[in-house]
């Protein structure tokens, strides 16, 4: 495909996207001497970025010829080896491209805030063009978020642009989405840790919770200081003898040693962009990383993750 249609597309005096034209004479040998070595390995860079534009997506790309051969991705990948996620072809793009993380002016094509999500070397067959030309592209993936073994499929059904299913391999990186999503557990870069403005929304979402919260806890302080006040007024004797009714009916406890729970699946953080209002709600900042339940018994302590 090359880069012809992907530069007729973009006006450079404007978006700050590589126009992949610069390279010079020493540059174009030098990429061409790393395709024949990634040619012989087998091996070459990918890379996926989050695009917030029209609609997010995720574009993913793969070194292949001297360019990166793309598809949009309208729901992510998936770790998930039973979910299908459509994969729409698009133009090449410049090698250059893989590092870019920044914004596309709005107007402009693919106007929108662009992240580099995940990043690594894909390991494909002997014949890469090959397969992909027929339409089935089997690779192996060595990034920071994705790994293991996938699949593109063209399904051949009629559009504009060329429709593939990119799906995960069953293999030892597989994981069902119910316990684990990529896409919401590891939302920011991996370049520099940035996250797209809209998913900061859902931080700032929480900081504005956290003041409605502040503002019913006051009134719940009022409301209980007023019941007090009325506490007050009540007679000492009438006080006395409610106290000594109350202590009549009471009915003696007997404490029996409860069983020691199991598993207890962690709370997981949720990403909003608005947060719900109200006092019944907690709201936190949503960390990359690894939720856990920390038990102590008899001594010893153990650590569930979020599957058991």
């Amino acid at each position: 495909m090359g880069l012809t249609q992907y530069r007729k597309m973009r006006d450079f005096e404007k978006t700050a996207e590589p126009s992949g034209s610069k390279a010079t004479r020493a540059a174009k040998a030098a990429a061409a001497k790393k395709e024949k070595a990634a040619a012989a390995a087998n091996t070459r860079s990918f890379v996926i970025q989050k695009h917030d534009a029209s609609h997010l997506h995720y574009d993913f790309r793969l070194e292949l010829g001297g360019v990166l051969k793309s598809w949009a991705v309208p729901k992510g990948p998936s770790l998930d080896p039973s979910v299908k996620r459509l994969a729409m072809e698009v133009e090449d793009h410049p090698l250059d491209y893989a590092s870019f993380e920044g914004s596309i002016p709005k107007g402009e094509y693919g106007g929108g805030d662009v992240i580099v999500w995940d990043r690594g070397e894909w390991i494909s067959s002997k014949t890469p063009e090959a397969d992909l030309k027929k339409g089935r592209l089997e690779f192996e993936l060595k990034g920071e978020k994705l790994a293991g073994k996938w699949i593109l499929v063209r399904t051949g059904r009629p559009s504009k642009k060329p429709q593939w299913l990119l799906m995960k391999r069953t293999d030892a990186a597989a994981i069902a989405t119910s316990k684990y999503d990529v896409t919401e557990e590891l939302p920011g870069s991996v370049k520099t840790g940035a996250l797209l403005p809209r998913d900061e929304g859902a931080s700032a979402g929480a900081a504005g919770a956290g003041t409605k919260k502040k503002a019913a806890a006051k009134s719940t302080a009022k409301v209980a200081k007023s019941s007090a006040k009325a506490a007050a007024k009540v007679s000492p004797k009438a006080s006395a003898k409610a106290s000594s009714s109350t202590k009549k009916k009471a009915p003696v406890s007997k404490k029996k040693s409860e069983k020691f729970p199991g598993f207890i699946k962690p709370q997981l953080a949720k990403l909003s962009e608005v947060a719900p209002g109200g006092g019944d709600w907690v709201h936190e900042i949503k960390f990359d990383g690894y939720r856990a339940v920390t038990t102590f018994e008899d001594g010893k302590v153990r650590m569930f993750t979020r599957s058991g």
